[in-house]
């Protein structure tokens, strides 16, 4: 218990310290004190100053008795990662060194406790190594060639929220090692980081005019992998997949917006949203709805196609709806709906709700876009932050397989979503 309020308190006192930089920056006097006193304040300073905070941390950690202490100063590091790149906006202090800086000293501050960790048997051994390999290549080698073949080497949101997570696990590995009995899922965040890792390395290679067509791609794997997964009873796999789906549909919209695409990329977009957010979940009632769910979740796939082809032949082209703004509940939260009610509904109940959500889906109930419209009024570190959180909760509920936690989870997030849309076509 002691560890927790550690914790808690380290990471109230660094968010409510960057929220306070974050505001102060934006102000003429504070920006003219960075710029007399950059040996201290400017962005690669604070990159300098974090790292050293980080091995500090570190040596207090694992080789004295101050725990406690070295909880705060890592926390304290982890959550100036921000602060950097506030001030280099906010007084138009970025450089190429410092794109290279940023990314190196997260390595810096993570990686070593980490590594401390693993050979103190919290988290896997085999696993870190491979994260620092894959993180060094991305940082040295990947970064070499982007630079002679003239590609921007700068850090993508992969990279970005892998960093969040691996500082989480910095943290949640300081817990266990206090509180053996908490349930270890160590491994599981750190295969997150894994991933995150590597598909931050690939990316940076993909031509920015691919990226729309590739997220889409990836969306339509997701959509064949999960009716794969659906078949073999892997219900809670599936959704997962379903879930991750989501997340490259929404982005590859606004990477289509922001840096153009093929002319197949709709097409390729529409279809991977109709087996993602169409079949695959519809199969999952199928599977688990009882005698009527052939019926149900032919319903729930015509509901879908409908709600597709009304919003490319129709509402796409209506001067009467704002941009930003859906008629009827997007497909995504429609599937969402059906899937977590699928966890932790009778066949009954869930063909009813199945229904409803057909229901949203066709109506002409105005929502907004998550990611054209809510997204932007989160601040970045709050939506990196609230990312993070979320591949943590799924590796705890994949640990413990608690699949009715999922399923409320799953419900909780799409009643939030509903009622933030409405509120946002309202303002």
């Amino acid at each position: 218990m002691e560890r927790f309020l550690v914790i808690v308190f380290s990471a109230a006192f660094g968010t409510a310290f960057f929220l306070w930089f974050s505001q102060a920056v934006k102000k003429q006097s504070m920006q003219e004190y960075i710029l007399a006193h950059q040996w201290l304040l400017h962005p690669n300073s604070i990159c300098y100053w974090r790292t050293a905070m980080a091995v500090i941390g570190f040596a207090l950690y694992f080789f004295t008795s101050y725990q406690s202490v070295a909880i705060f100063i890592f926390t304290f590091a982890a959550i100036l990662d921000g602060a950097d790149g506030v001030v280099a906006r906010g007084c138009n202090l970025g450089s190429s060194w410092g794109e290279w800086l940023d990314p190196m000293c997260d390595k810096l501050t993570y990686l070593p406790p980490l590594i401390g960790f693993a050979y103190a048997g919290i988290i896997s051994i085999e696993l870190v190594w491979i994260l620092v390999a894959i993180e060094f290549v991305g940082q040295f080698l990947a970064r070499r060639i982007l630079t002679w073949i003239k590609f921007s080497g700068a850090a993508n949101n992969f990279g970005k929220i892998k960093a969040i997570i691996c500082f989480g696990l910095v943290i949640l590995c300081a817990l266990m090692d206090k509180n053996p009995d908490i349930i270890n899922i160590g491994d599981g965040v750190l295969m997150a980081c894994l991933i995150l890792s590597s598909a931050s390395v690939v990316f940076k290679f993909i031509p920015n005019w691919l990226y729309a067509d590739l997220l889409s791609s990836l969306n339509f794997c997701c959509g064949v992998t999960s009716l794969i997964l659906t078949h073999h009873h892997y219900f809670a796999w599936a959704i997962c997949i379903i879930i991750v789906g989501q997340l490259f549909d929404l982005f590859d919209g606004r990477m289509a917006l922001k840096h153009g695409g093929t002319k197949y990329g709709p097409l390729m977009d529409d279809i991977a949203d109709f087996v993602s957010f169409g079949l695959a979940p519809a199969f999952v009632v199928v599977k688990t709805g009882g005698s009527l769910a052939w019926f149900v979740g032919g319903f729930f796939v015509v509901g879908v196609a409908f709600r597709l082809i009304r919003f490319v032949r129709t509402d796409k082209n209506r001067s009467d709806l704002p941009e930003g703004i859906f008629n009827g509940l997007p497909s995504p939260a429609g599937a969402l709906i059906v899937l977590g009610a699928s966890l932790v509904s009778t066949p009954g109940i869930l063909w009813g709700i199945t229904c409803v959500s057909i229901g949203l889906m066709v109506s002409h109930i105005r929502f907004a876009h998550f990611g054209r419209v809510i997204l932007k009024k989160i601040p970045k570190p709050l939506f990196f932050m609230i990312s993070a959180t979320v591949i943590v909760t799924l590796s705890f509920i994949l640990k413990t397989k608690n699949t009715q936690m999922f399923g409320y989870l799953i419900l909780g997030s799409v009643v939030v979503y509903m009622v933030v849309g409405r509120r946002w076509v309202r303002a």
